[in-house]
């Protein structure tokens, strides 16, 4: 499947995370689970289920995002043999900005498979504050919207 074994759920979550920023499709898929039942939801999106579906709405979304970069905060972790579940804040910050531009709450869910920890599902939505921000703001155009 790849040519890279990712030793922990820490490790997985890293390699997510790098890939995002740096924007590389390829390093991001290698993170995922080659199954056919691996989930992606991005923030106000739609349930994206398979590799196939997933790759797409990632490399939409690398190809029209401004560069960005994480400081993740962990919530919690959760364990239990061949599965880990951490619910995170992704702090996002855009371009060289100092200070986050939004937080997203994420669940990012691993397995323990014959190559590694890899990734079988990722649930991003925004927190309450962002949402209750997006209810005072009006309405983005179209070609505004970004995913994740």
């Amino acid at each position: 499947m790849t040519d890279f074994r990712l030793a922990s759920a820490e490790k997985a979550e890293e390699a997510f995370y790098i890939a995002f920023a740096s924007a590389d499709l390829d390093a991001m898929m290698a993170v995922w689970a080659d199954d056919a039942d691996v989930v992606c939801i991005h923030p106000h999106g739609p349930r994206l289920v398979g590799q196939p579906e997933i790759r797409e709405s990632w490399r939409q979304i690398m190809r029209n995002s401004p560069r960005i970069h994480f400081k993740i905060s962990e919530l919690n972790r959760i364990e239990d043999g061949d599965l880990a579940v951490h619910y995170v804040n992704e702090h996002i910050h855009v371009g060289d900005a100092s200070e986050p531009e939004f937080t997203i709450l994420a669940t990012n869910v691993y397995r323990r498979t014959g190559d590694g920890w890899r990734m079988i599902l990722h649930h991003a939505s925004p927190t309450p504050e962002a949402i209750q921000q997006a209810e005072a703001e009006p309405e983005p155009k179209e070609e505004d919207v970004t995913l994740h």
